[in-house]
């Protein structure tokens, strides 16, 4: 797959973040992050390469810069209340050479207790912005992020990485395996009513809560630069990635037909029941991504003709945008009697 486009945050989508507080007057930009002088890889406690690279400032530069992370932290954390950054200290940059982005992740300590968090510092995409906001309204998350200009602003979702998971944590008492599977069937339905793709192993995390009985596990995308972008169906479908088989099997070993249309009816049922409630929102939200350009015409065409088959309808034919593509699988997925199955997936 080729590399994504990134495509720009246009005036209607900035018109409604201002609307929401979600642009901000930011102390730093990305471009400013980007005059680090030095690097060193980024070694895990395992000994193994992460890919990230911890990046060094000259001195001259170093202290602004420190101090304008420690606020866009406040605005993120704290709605820019700046009385708290005298405990604050950034421990370390890193920057990723591997994300479409090329993000910078912030880890942020608190000097009273020594606990820490990181945030990311990364260039603007509308598709990225419009899955974030999808995410706050839609899935049962909130998410924090800011934007101002073509710098965007992300908190840290915290988990194990979905190929993490795999390699540890899949070996449990029958009941939680249950509940890993019945999980991640919600995640694909999720992402596939809300047309967010790319979902492989590694652009997710799995929340862990201990519960009475066994855990409670909660499958949380952390990547959303490919809402609404590729033509392909099964892009937007997490089961169809190779990497994601372990938790297909263990579905396929656990939970039938039956289960699995039950699971992804509450799904869809709690995404329903999650527009009405913040109807006026959504809706303008998807009026602006109706009348913006967030893909290219061949990969719109292409998913409108796989999710006309799909669905057994022409209703996608009338879509002139990736953003009617989207309110049309909306109305579709919420409105159908959905007949998919893991066995048949």
């Amino acid at each position: 797959m080729k590399k994504k486009v990134i495509m720009p945050v246009r005036a209607q989508l900035r018109g409604y973040l201002r609307k929401h507080r979600r642009e901000v007057d930011l102390p730093l930009q990305y471009e400013d992050l980007d005059r680090f002088q030095q690097t060193i890889d980024l070694i895990n406690h395992a000994g193994e390469d992460t890919l990230w690279q911890t990046i060094f400032y000259d001195e001259y530069e170093r202290a602004p810069i420190m101090e304008g992370l420690k606020k866009i932290y406040a605005h993120l954390r704290m709605g820019g209340d700046m009385s708290a950054l005298e405990h604050l200290e950034v421990a370390r940059v890193d920057y990723c050479l591997f994300g479409n982005t090329k993000p910078f992740r912030v880890r942020i300590i608190n000097r009273l207790n020594d606990n820490y968090d990181h945030f990311y510092v990364k260039k603007t995409d509308a598709n990225r912005v419009y899955g974030l906001e999808l995410e706050e309204l839609l899935s049962p998350e909130s998410v924090r992020y800011l934007v101002d200009g073509d710098t965007l602003i992300e908190e840290h979702i915290a988990g194990i990485p979905g190929d993490d998971f795999f390699k540890s944590k899949l070996d449990d008492i029958t009941f939680n395996q249950i509940r890993m599977a019945k999980e991640f069937v919600k995640f694909n339905e999720r992402c596939f009513v809300r047309l967010l793709g790319d979902m492989r192993a590694y652009n997710y995390v799995i929340d862990i809560t201990p519960d009475i009985e066994g855990s409670q596990f909660r499958f949380r995308a952390i990547d959303f630069d490919q809402q609404c972008y590729e033509g392909k169906k099964s892009f937007y479908l997490p089961q169809y990635f190779k990497e994601n088989n372990p938790i297909i099997n263990l579905g396929i070993q656990h939970i039938g037909p039956p289960a699995v249309r039950q699971y992804q009816l509450e799904e869809r049922a709690m995404i329903g029941a999650r527009i009405k409630v913040g109807n006026r929102r959504v809706r303008d939200l998807l009026k602006i991504i109706s009348e913006d350009e967030v893909s290219f015409a061949e990969k719109t065409q292409q998913l409108k003709e796989e999710l006309n088959a799909h669905h057994e309808t022409k209703l996608f034919n009338r879509c002139r945008s990736m953003g009617d593509v989207l309110q049309a699988q909306l109305r579709l997925s919420l409105e159908k009697d959905f007949r998919q199955s893991l066995g048949s997936m």
